[in-house]
């Protein structure tokens, strides 16, 4: 689970989430955080540790997307088949694949450490074999489920990505296994691009893991191997994909994500997002502390978003230009509201009492009169 932001009193934590654990950080969550990092709502419910899809249905916006039991199942059963055996089918990828002398190497499972699971001993002892790695005290060894830390927004999140390799061509690459299928060579290009993003999410947790011991970041691969079904059979496919581009937007977007402790300290004290059976909060209770965080939303968080669909209501109810999508927004800079830009086009007789707005709605006017006269010359 994430630790909780930096400053922040844990009673605080326990008033705004309730009973509840706290949800953990993971690299979905994380990447459609840095999607859309001006908006403060999703910040804070993700570093509170909520569950945002039993808040929003709670408050009757039920999110209508997510994985499936049946595609979990799925994919936990593939990685099973690809781990089997002492790994042998990911080592024949890698031999396929890199051309790697894998015969001789050995595989730690971090998933518990002498029977601890927690995230804690496991990252402890993930660090000391990727310091071992990255010194080359230990060239021939594989880590099957290394737990990583990553700052995000104040809050430190635990990762675990599928496998990290030994050395293969100088540089350590990591893997992930997906179960959807490789039909004839290609995959569905939506999927493989979540794919790098995860990959590029424990990326950069890597490098910044090989900096602060002092060893080289560069070491941690360009490239991660993405693992999936061949066809219409459970063989696995192996191929590179290059995560560069992936890697390099989520680090600069991590970079801009404001601190949650200071977000959390704006709430009103009676502020709650308890949803659970026990506490018995009402709808209207839950979207008065929900509304008091801002949101930046835009139609594409419906595809990503637990609570887009509330905050796409929220936004049609104030006629946020953003529920028009970012170029709407972009064009109306300053304007908090669609109707207002209406009030004051049309014979422009309207003026604005902020300065900032009256230049933008100039702008506008201007346009509405350039609009008019092409439709004049049309006809």
């Amino acid at each position: 689970m994430p630790l909780p932001p930096s400053g922040v009193p844990e009673d605080r934590l326990a008033r705004l989430r309730g009973p509840v654990p706290p949800r953990p950080y993971d690299a979905r969550k994380i990447t459609a955080l840095t999607t859309n990092p001006g908006c403060d709502r999703r910040a804070v419910l993700d570093a509170v540790g909520i569950d945002k899809a039993v808040l929003a249905r709670r408050m009757g916006f039920d999110p209508r997307f997510g994985q499936s039991p049946f595609a979990i199942t799925r994919g936990l059963a593939f990685e099973e088949l690809v781990k089997r055996d002492g790994h042998a089918e990911l080592f024949r990828l890698l031999r396929e694949e890199a051309g790697a002398p894998v015969a001789e190497a050995a595989v730690t499972d971090l998933n518990d450490v002498g029977g601890n699971a927690s995230l804690a001993v496991r990252q402890k002892e993930s660090a000391r074999l990727i310091e071992r790695m990255a010194a080359g005290d230990a060239d021939r060894l594989i880590l099957d489920h290394p737990v990583l830390t990553l700052e995000v927004a104040g809050s430190t999140a635990y990762l675990e990505p599928d496998a990290l390799t030994h050395r293969v061509g100088g540089r350590f690459h990591l893997v992930e296994i997906k179960s959807f299928p490789v039909i004839d060579g290609m995959a569905d290009p939506l999927d493989v691009a979540q794919a790098a993003k995860q990959a590029a999410v424990y990326a950069i947790a890597l490098r910044r893991a090989f900096a602060a011991v002092g060893h080289d970041p560069d070491l941690i691969a360009d490239q991660f191997l993405l693992v999936c079904p061949k066809d219409f059979g459970n063989r696995p496919y192996g191929r590179f994909v290059d995560l560069r581009q992936e890697r390099d937007t989520i680090a600069f977007q991590l970079e801009r994500l404001r601190r949650t402790a200071d977000l959390i300290a704006s709430l009103p004290a009676e502020a709650t997002f308890d949803a659970s059976d026990e506490s018995n909060r009402g709808a209207d209770e839950l979207a008065s502390s929900v509304s008091a965080l801002d949101a930046s939303y835009s139609p594409g968080c419906l595809s990503f978003c637990e609570m887009a669909r509330f905050c796409r209501d929220e936004a049609e109810r104030c006629a946020l230009p953003a529920r028009f999508g970012s170029a709407m927004r972009n064009v109306m800079p300053g304007l908090d509201s669609t109707r207002t830009v209406l009030s004051h086009l049309g014979d422009g007789s309207g003026q604005a009492t902020d300065p900032g707005q009256a230049e933008v709605l100039d702008h506008l006017r201007r346009a509405e009169r350039l609009r008019r006269s092409r439709q004049g010359d049309a006809a």
